[in-house]
């Protein structure tokens, strides 16, 4: 629980150093919990990435990004219907990915998904191969972490096998796990 706690904090420096003071600023009662955390974390981590919206139209990023989307889906070695239909509408939603048509989005994330369950380690492999394409622009890896981590607390759970991937992408990208709370 102790990540949580610096993902928190880190999320309230974010937020500070973003908005200043904003109004309803007050927490609620019991608001400290861990689950308010990660929902908070992930709403900064989505604030961020929307204010980085014109800068985020390369191929690379697109395409590294649907790369980080499918490994998330099926960090724990598995996609149902239901799971990729629903982060599906997750990057179709997605204020940032809206910069891309949808047709491209949904192609090369389900060509990633079919990959993962085909063969895991081998579609893993080609995942962080695609994903490894942003690592030229810091902002744009650091952006590709950000969405992996949007779709993955989108639940507001982010799984252990889901930390892991986006572990192994900071990795690839030559960013700090610690940069993210992992």
């Amino acid at each position: 629980m102790a990540m949580w706690d610096r993902i928190k904090d880190q999320a309230k420096g974010l937020q500070q150093a973003q908005a200043g003071r904003s109004s309803g600023g007050h927490g609620r009662p019991g608001s400290g919990s861990s689950g308010g955390s990660k929902a908070q974390l992930v709403s900064t981590l989505k604030t961020q990435l929307t204010s980085l919206k014109t800068e985020l139209k390369s191929g690379a990023y697109r395409d590294a990004s649907m790369a980080m989307c499918a490994l998330v889906a099926a960090a724990d070695g598995n996609v149902d219907p239901a799971e990729r239909q629903h982060v599906e509408s997750l990057i179709l939603n997605n204020d940032v990915l809206q910069n891309f048509p949808s047709e491209q989005l949904r192609q090369r994330f389900n060509k990633h998904v079919d990959q993962l369950s085909f063969n895991f380690q081998q579609g893993k492999t080609e995942a962080l191969q695609e994903i490894a394409k942003a690592a030229k622009k810091p902002t744009e890896a650091r952006a590709v972490v950000q969405t992996g981590f949007v779709v993955a607390g989108a639940d507001g759970y982010i799984a252990p096998a889901e930390e892991q991937v986006l572990r192994e992408a900071c990795s690839t990208l030559g960013l700090s796990p610690q940069e993210f709370g992992l």
